[in-house]
C-alpha cells in the first residue's frame, strides 16, 4: 500500500460527510476506512456530472479535487457523463421543472467540461480514470427495467426530497419523469459497480438511491461522500455564475488573480481548504498575505507558477497606477504632528480621515483603510519613525487619501 493510501487525512480533508459512518466497526461495508484497507483492489469512485452548460467554476472542482486524492491513492476514478439524465434534468434544489437537453448538445457540453478539469484529475496513469456515458446503459433499459426501477421506490419518499417536497406544498408542477432523475443516477452506481460516490451536500438523497438500487440488484452497496458548497467571493450565497459571485476556471490568469486577491478574509480557510492542497497550520497570519498566497496558488494550478506570479505583478501595477492617479492632488498630512510610535488608528483620527481614532479602528475592522494600496487588517498597528510612513498614501475607503510627509 502506497504511503499516500496508508495516511488518510486526505480522506477527511474538506469532507463534510462519510456515510454509513460506523467508524468503531471493522466491517468494510460500514467503515470507509477499512474498505480501503481491506479491499484487495482499488476502489471505484464514481462521480456523475450532467454537462447543462459549458463553463465549469472553482465551486465545480470540489469534488474533482476530492477524486484526484481518491486517484493518487491509488483508486479509479469513474467520471460518468449523463449524457441521459442531463436530458431528463437533475430537479435537486430547483423550484421548478429543468429545461431538457438535446443529447448533441449534453456532449458539446461534456467534451469542454472535459478540457477543463485536465489541469485537476490524472488523464494519463493506466487504471486511474475510467469516463463512461450513462447512455451506455440507460438507454438499454425496457419497459420492464423501468418499471422495476419504479417499483423500488414509493410517492411518499420522492417527496421527501428536497425541491419536490417543496414544489409539491407550493402546488408547482413535478413531472412523473423527474421521478426517474435519482433512480437512474442510482442506477448508474450499479452498472459501474461504485465503491464510493462523491457528490456535493445537496446530492445525499440521490447518492442514498443509489445505495439501495445496488442493494436490490444483489451488488456490494457504496459509500456515500459529501462535500460542501463554496461560497463565492461575495461571502454570501454559493458560487454561482448568475450571481457574478464566482471565479471561473477557463478565465484568464490574470482575471482568476484578480478575484482571488479579494478573497473575503472569513472565506480564507475554506477556499484554502477545499481548493488547495497547502497545509493549514502553515499559513501566513496576516489575511493580506493570505489573500495574495491563495490567489497564487490556484492560478498556478491551472495557468502554472509562471503565469501566476506574472498576474500578480500586473495586478499590482494595476492598482498601484489606479492609486497614484486617484491621489495625485491628494492633501499632505505632516507627521510632526504625530508623536511617535504611533498606532495606524491614531494616525487616521489625528489626520482627519476618521473624525476619531475609535472610527479610525472600526474602519479598519471593516476592511476600509489602506497604505499605498494594501489593506490594513490591524487595529494596532505601530509605526516607530515618521520615516516608516514618508510619501505614503493613507486610503480610508474609495475617495478619501491623504499623503504622509515627514
Amino acid at each position: 500500500m502506497s504511503e499516500q493510501a496508508q495516511n488518510l487525512d486526505w480522506l477527511y480533508r474538506g469532507t463534510s460527510e462519510i456515510f454509513p459512518a460506523r467508524s468503531d466497526s471493522d466491517s468494510p461495508e460500514e467503515n470507509l476506512v477499512q474498505r480501503i484497507k481491506q479491499n484487495d483492489r482499488p476502489l471505484r469512485v464514481k462521480l456523475g456530472i450532467d454537462p447543462t452548460g459549458g463553463d465549469i467554476h472553482l465551486g465545480h472542482s470540489i469534488p474533482f479535487r476530492k477524486l484526484r486524492a481518491f486517484q493518487d491513492a491509488g483508486h479509479t476514478a469513474v467520471v460518468i457523463i449523463g449524457d441521459f439524465t442531463a436530458q431528463i434534468g437533475d430537479p435537486t434544489g430547483k423550484s421548478e421543472v429543468r429545461r431538457q437537453l438535446t443529447a448533441e448538445q449534453v456532449r458539446e457540453n461534456a467534451q469542454t467540461y472535459l478540457d477543463q478539469l485536465r489541469p485537476i484529475l490524472d488523464f494519463d496513469t493506466p487504471g486511474r480514470l475510467e469516463i463512461r456515458y450513462n447512455s451506455e446503459w440507460l438507454g438499454k433499459l425496457d419497459l420492464a427495467q423501468i418499471q422495476e426501477l419504479l417499483a423500488t421506490m414509493t410517492v411518499g419518499q420522492m417527496l421527501a426530497k428536497e425541491g419536490f417536497a417543496e414544489r409539491y406544498s407550493q402546488e408547482k408542477p413535478i413531472f412523473l419523469h423527474e421521478f426517474l432523475y435519482p433512480l437512474m443516477q442510482g442506477y448508474d452506481s450499479v452498472a459501474i459497480e461504485a465503491d464510493v460516490e462523491l457528490g456535493g451536500t445537496d446530492q445525499k438523497f440521490n447518492i442514498a438511491v443509489g445505495r439501495d438500487l445496488q442493494r436490490h440488484f444483489s451488488k456490494r452497496t457504496q459509500f456515500g461522500l459529501l462535500l460542501p458548497i463554496l461560497l463565492g467571493t461575495d461571502g454570501v450565497q454559493k458560487m454561482s455564475k448568475s450571481l457574478d459571485n464566482y471565479v471561473g476556471m477557463k478565465e484568464d490568469a490574470l482575471s482568476m488573480y484578480s478575484k482571488l486577491e479579494k478573497t473575503p478574509d472569513a472565506l480564507l480557510k475554506d477556499y484554502f481548504e477545499l481548493l488547495t492542497d497547502l497545509d493549514l497550520n502553515k499559513l501566513p497570519d496576516n489575511p493580506r498575505e493570505c489573500q495574495k498566497l491563495l490567489a497564487i496558488e490556484i492560478v498556478s494550478q491551472y495557468h502554472g507558477k509562471e503565469s501566476a506570479l506574472k498576474a500578480q505583478k500586473t495586478a499590482e501595477e494595476i492598482v498601484l497606477k489606479a492609486n497614484t492617479s486617484a491621489s495625485e492632488n491628494v492633501p499632505e498630512y505632516s507627521l510632526d504632528n504625530v508623536e511617535f510610535p504611533a498606532k495606524i488608528f491614531y494616525i487616521l483620527g489625528a489626520s482627519g480621515l476618521c473624525k476619531s481614532s475609535g472610527e479610525g479602528r472600526r474602519q479598519i475592522q471593516g476592511g476600509a483603510v489602506r497604505l499605498e494600496g494594501d489593506r490594513i487588517n490591524d487595529v494596532n498597528l505601530t509605526f516607530d519613525s515618521p520615516e516608516q510612513l514618508d510619501g505614503k498614501v493613507l486610503q480610508v475607503g474609495k475617495k478619501k487619501f491623504v499623503r504622509l510627509v515627514s
